[in-house]
């Protein structure tokens, strides 16, 4: 167990991810007393980056740098460490532009929140939960909610999840389809009949055969929303090949991980893989992408860019964590509205474009955050009124 004066250190190079491997196991060795836990939680509540290393910025230079190693990400064998330390807090971390940093010192107390301005009502305001709408081959629709049992056939659903299984069912010739439709505010997990897993984000829908035949193309529709695929391979399936359709672009793959936006108020389209290889298809165009690569479709253009990008961020949601880099303001309200079922409003458009920087629990409640956004300074206030949120 580290010295209780090595506790601050440890914290202060998880949060500016310049953490060893060694760290990372103190860090998670200390977090087994109670104390530490509290501690880790006051840290990253304050929604402040801590100055450690640096201890005053003097120079542009020394910015960039702590800019850096928040970019660079640990990746590897500190992944998972990193992802059971998410669970003990929500970290918000924000600029404004290059350089511009709220700090403060690693020996001094967490600091206070500044009396806030909020205009709220009786309405309590949830975070999501696993919950869908299954629709059966007759057009039948089952509501599943979180805990809830459903079973049929071919399908059952029990702890947050719909499992398909081709036991005791004879093979057909004929497809039949079934839709599974998570609102916004909700999530869901299904395990296909040929073992695909896939993750369905809030405001999504997926198409997908009850019973894939035999030796034919798997084919499944992203019909919109966001879904994470970890898909069985082909060796298992008499080498048939696996399609994820969309209404602007084919994913074909063998084997692998990934991950496909493409919500519908949204322009652009985003497929990153995260494990294999996957063949894109849009606008007759074809790429090959590699794990940590992704394809930006834009949808107006019918043009498309391919960038390296760190999956994490892109894959977090299904872990039960958003985690933004540099996301402009109108962005994270998107991705907030659909998980806590909200409308965002602007009374001011510059602030849409203010850049913020972090890691949220998908768990904890709406009105953290937005104090987080607050104690940025780019807004003054905001009122809650029912599902409308108006940000000042």
């Amino acid at each position: 167990m580290p010295k209780s004066e090595n506790i601050e250190i440890i914290i202060t190079k998880y949060l500016s991810k310049s953490s060893t491997e060694k760290d990372l196991d103190e860090l998670l060795d200390a977090l087994k007393e109670e104390s530490n836990k509290e501690l880790f939680k006051s840290y990253v509540k304050a929604n402040y980056i801590v100055d450690y290393c640096m201890k005053d910025f003097q120079t542009e230079k020394e910015k960039e740098k702590l800019l850096q190693l928040i970019k660079n990400s640990n990746k590897g064998l500190k992944r998972k460490k990193y992802s059971t330390l998410l669970k003990y807090a929500a970290v918000f971390i924000v600029f404004a532009s290059l350089g511009s940093f709220y700090l403060f010192k690693a020996n001094t107390s967490v600091a206070k929140n500044e009396p806030i301005e909020v205009v709220a009502t009786e309405h309590i305001i949830t975070p999501g939960t696993e919950k869908a709408i299954l629709t059966l081959e007759d057009g039948t629709d089952v509501v599943l909610q979180k805990d809830s049992i459903y079973a049929n056939g071919s399908a059952r659903s029990s702890k947050n999840k719909l499992v398909y299984t081709t036991n005791n069912i004879k093979p057909s010739t004929a497809i039949e389809y079934n839709y599974l439709t998570v609102p916004r505010g909700g999530q869901y997990f299904v395990k296909l009949s040929d073992g695909t897993e896939v993750w369905l984000n809030s405001q999504s829908q997926l198409k997908y055969p009850k019973r894939f035949i035999e030796g034919k193309v798997r084919k499944v529709e992203l019909v919109y929303g966001e879904a994470y695929f970890d898909v069985s391979p082909s060796t298992k399936h008499l080498g048939s090949k696996f399609k994820v359709l969309s209404k602007y672009q084919e994913v074909e793959v063998l084997g692998t991980e990934f991950n496909i936006k493409a919500y519908t108020d949204e322009d652009t389209v985003y497929t990153t893989l995260v494990e294999g290889k996957v063949a894109l298809t849009a606008n007759a165009s074809q790429d090959i992408l590699k794990p940590d690569e992704q394809v930006a479709f834009n949808i107006d253009t019918k043009s498309y860019s391919k960038n390296i990008v760190d999956v994490y961020d892109v894959t977090s949601w299904k872990n039960g964590v958003f985690s933004f880099k540099s996301k402009p303001l109108e962005e994270i309200t998107r991705v907030l509205s659909r998980w806590y079922n909200v409308d965002f409003k602007f009374t001011n458009v510059e602030v849409k474009n203010a850049k913020f920087m972090g890691v949220l629990s998908k768990d904890q409640p709406l009105e953290d955050i937005l104090l987080a956004i607050k104690n940025s300074g780019f807004i003054t206030s905001y009122e809650m009124n029912n599902t409308s949120i108006t940000l000042n």
